[in-house]
């Protein structure tokens, strides 16, 4: 008979979240490269040094558990930088590019907010404060890039976008 599956379980397979976090970090040197706005273009660049922070403190909660550092292939945020990487190709060159690069940087980002939302509150759930501090630290990250990212697009991007 097979084992009952527990929140401890549950945790562990959601923490293999590094897999979608290396994806990332492939894409953004190219979002940094594709974007016209020198602004939008650091702000890629700043997020992919943090990004390179979310990798390292995923490691650390895996120590924590006496776990391996694992990723886990994920479909999901295949398709959201696939959706990027045809964003970059349909409108290279054009005045939307940005806004589009933008709008694909924050579906990364509402995913993200998401998952690290989810283990952090697991992480409370299940007594592990040490992992809760340390994942709630990525998710505050991940809400400050989308914040920031949406002050990029009011600021010019979807202006710009339009006025074209």
């Amino acid at each position: 008979m097979a084992k009952e599956k527990t929140l401890d379980d549950l945790f562990l397979d959601t923490l293999k979240i590094s897999y979608a976090e290396k994806k990332i970090l492939k894409a953004l040197p190219k979002m940094a490269r594709a974007a016209s706005s020198a602004d939008l273009k650091a702000a890629f660049e700043k997020h992919k040094d943090e990004t390179e922070g979310h990798v390292v403190r995923l490691q650390q909660v895996f120590e924590l558990l006496g776990k391996r550092a694992q990723g886990k292939t994920c479909p999901a945020i295949d398709g959201i930088i696939e959706e990027g990487e045809e964003i970059m190709e349909e409108f290279k060159g054009t005045p939307a590019l940005d806004a589009g690069l933008i709008s694909a940087a924050q579906a990364v980002e509402h995913y993200e907010i998401t998952r690290y939302g989810t283990l952090k509150r697991w992480a409370e759930v299940l007594g592990m404060s040490d992992a809760a501090k340390l994942l709630d630290q990525t998710l505050a990250e991940e809400s400050m890039t989308d914040e920031a990212l949406t002050g990029l697009a009011d600021a010019s991007a979807n202006e710009m976008a339009k006025a074209a």
